[in-house]
């Protein structure tokens, strides 16, 4: 086996993500034929070198296990919540290996979500998360007008975490159901931190509920709180979307 950088080698074993194993390696938890090493660049061969993380003997990687899953209202994507509310994780039975969700949902919505124990490929679902088109169903609070649907598809510009104004890509919405608290069916190809709803926020609507039914090529087809696991034809759909 051709030597491989020690980041790719800890999220191919299913130890964490890409960039989790990064801040391993850079903190000096990582060794490798017990030198501790701690050079982003710095490669290893798993069939003959010692890889230790955190101590712990690194072994032959681990099996891949791609979920569906559509994650309820009430739950935050996260491993373990500081202020103990339920995540995704505690939803999870009978996997047989240790996943961890790629991208996230807030705690208020609900809908397709996708874990995985590939740290390759959610490293590149990541990194492709400006281009891999995510459809929601939302539910506003009051009528946009025209002209204010005009704005968010054409783009506009929303608060940031850090307070600052950042733009908008266009965004495809369409109505779905009218009456005082209409429906659309919204489509981004970014996906920033509360985006949604800061975009409707910004023309004057609250948006009262968020339901991603579609993450690129996968449609969510579970009820709420249950996964399944991907065919090896949607996986490489996957894969193909995130290149």
């Amino acid at each position: 086996m051709p030597a491989e950088r020690l980041q790719k080698i800890i999220s191919a074993a299913g130890i964490a993500s890409r960039r989790k194993a990064e801040e391993l390696i850079t903190n000096g938890l990582v060794s490798v034929n017990g030198q501790v090493v701690t050079e982003l660049g710095s490669k290893a061969d798993l069939e003959h070198d010692h890889i230790r993380v955190n101590g712990k003997l690194l072994r032959e990687a681990e099996r891949h296990v791609y979920l569906l899953m559509n994650k309820p209202k009430g739950y935050v994507t996260t491993l373990s919540d500081p202020e103990k509310r339920p995540t995704v994780m505690d939803l999870l039975h009978g996997v047989g290996a240790r996943v961890y969700p790629v991208g996230r949902l807030d705690y208020a919505s609900e809908g397709i979500l996708i874990l995985t124990n590939d740290g390759e490929l959610a490293n590149q679902m990541m990194k492709a998360a400006s281009h891999v088109p995510k459809t929601y169903m939302v539910k506003v609070a009051g009528t946009p007008t025209p002209e204010s649907l005009g704005k968010l598809r054409a783009g506009l510009t929303i608060r940031s975490d850090k307070g600052r104004r950042v733009r908008t890509a266009p965004a495809k919405i369409s109505p779905i159901r009218e009456g005082n608290n209409p429906w659309y069916e919204v489509t981004l190809i970014e996906g920033k931190n509360r985006q949604i709803r800061r975009m409707f926020e910004e023309v004057g609507h609250h948006v009262e509920k968020i339901k991603r039914v579609r993450y690129g090529p996968l449609e969510l087809d579970v009820p709420p709180g249950k996964f399944r696991r991907l065919a090896p034809k949607e996986v490489e759909k996957l894969r193909a979307a995130a290149k």
